[in-house]
């Protein structure tokens, strides 16, 4: 399932996220998503791995215009020149010569100046044909609104936290009035249990009960059922796993559709509250950390 971005360029709809997945597990992982049908794999600059998604790429066997890479720019390479340069850090890593997406990772309003010049950084590299699709993540409409009244370019995409338990529709409706298209990340409320995120919360989404309630009904698990909502709602979705069976079982979720009422009691699950870091709120010392040469 492929979905057409603003500027014409398509993209599968499902990914492979591989936020906190240790270097050491990102090569098998990457192979094995692209072993079972992915053709969509989501990293950043800021997770470390870069360099092993490029080698589990090519360690598929598959042309790399087969598979659509995206990554992100972290904050300490924004500017107009530094994120130049964060485009050949990213390419080096990666082992490529072009990107398929390059977004930037947060909206970082604390230094906007910077966030500007990135993004015109990106319309750059877009010009170029270093990349082919430019967007943001972490945007909220109030950072959307700002970014559009100062750039060329609309975003491609706005990556945010969604999944039952975080909606966002307020970012939801702003991405639609833009032709933004919205890409969730931790699709399937992997925030909420993250090490380092979900320890002190009281409710697991993949533990919810009108949720496993619809997975009993389709003889499928939790996950495919929210990365299911995902896709008839018309969103991209990029699961994170670095389980073989998982990866496997989070791209097996194009042989059933959920009903109206189903997709409407997950939306009924909102609960308004984010698990991930707020984009509004400076986080100094994460923002200084340094990006390596390749």
């Amino acid at each position: 399932m492929e979905l057409t971005l603003n500027n014409g360029v398509t993209m599968p709809a499902l990914g492979l996220g591989v936020f906190q997945s240790p270097p050491e597990q990102t090569t098998a992982a990457v192979e094995a998503a692209l072993a079972a049908g992915y053709r969509h794999i989501d990293t950043a600059a800021a997770y470390d791995n870069e360099r092993e998604v490029g080698d589990g790429i090519r360690r598929s066997g598959l042309d790399r215009s087969d598979v659509f890479i995206e990554t992100k720019v972290w904050v300490s390479d924004y500017g107009y020149e530094q994120t130049l340069h964060a485009w050949e850090k990213a390419t080096a890593k990666l082992g490529v010569d072009y990107l398929d997406m390059l977004i930037l990772h947060q909206p970082a309003p604390d230094r906007f100046e910077k966030t500007t010049a990135a993004y015109k950084a990106l319309e750059t590299l877009l010009g170029d044909g270093r990349v082919r699709a430019i967007g943001v993540s972490n945007f909220m409409p109030h950072h959307l609104e700002q970014l559009l009244a100062r750039t060329d370019i609309v975003p491609t995409v706005n990556q945010i936290e969604l999944h039952p338990y975080f909606t966002q529709p307020a970012v939801q409706a702003a991405n639609a009035r833009n032709g933004i298209l919205t890409q969730a990340w931790s699709p399937i409320g992997g925030i909420t249990f993250y090490l380092g995120f979900g320890e002190h919360r009281k409710k697991n989404v993949m533990e919810d009960p009108a949720i496993a309630a619809i997975a009993q009904a389709h003889a499928k698990s939790p996950a495919q059922v929210m990365l299911r909502w995902h896709l008839q709602q018309g969103r991209s979705a990029i699961p994170k796993s670095t389980n073989p069976a998982r990866i496997v079982e989070n791209f097996d979720v194009f042989d059933f559709e959920l009903s109206a009422d189903e997709l409407a009691s997950i939306d009924a699950l909102d609960l308004g509250v984010r698990n991930g870091p707020d984009p509004d709120v400076a986080r100094l010392v994460n923002f200084a950390r340094v990006i390596s040469a390749p």
